[in-house]
């Protein structure tokens, strides 16, 4: 069974949380500490497989699920192959992102949307 799916009870937080390889968690979430990715990414590329390297680090597969390891490592070594060791270390989420619109960029558009649309029905259109 995969907990992430359904979500963490509070005393799966707590002894995930409990875990030093774990920087945080949340109801549906595990964030790895990034001294954990780096070392599962090195043993992994010295023929350690992920499950073993999780098992190792004191996680238990029925609590995190079967896949949580194979899909994780895949994501790390892919970091660590494109930005590197430093990048591995660092959170990487939101950076090079351009987020969403503000709601002044979406007021001037919907203000000229407006503005078009009303000239349209002065001139009949």
């Amino acid at each position: 069974m995969r907990k992430i799916k359904t979500g963490f009870s509070e005393a799966e937080i707590r002894l995930l949380e409990s875990n030093p390889n774990v920087s945080r968690v949340s109801g549906r979430n595990i964030s790895y500490a990034p001294s954990f990715k780096l070392a599962a990414v090195q043993a992994n590329q010295e023929g350690e497989p992920p499950m073993e390297i999780f098992l190792k680090a004191g996680f238990s597969i029925e609590l995190i699920g079967k896949r949580t390891p194979t899909e994780s490592l895949y994501r790390w070594r892919e970091t660590y192959a494109k930005y590197g060791e430093n990048d591995l270390l660092e959170e990487r989420r939101g950076i090079g992102s351009t987020g969403r619109r503000s709601k002044s960029e979406s007021s001037a558009e919907e203000k000229l949307k407006l503005g078009l649309n009303s000239l349209k029905r002065r001139m009949n259109f």
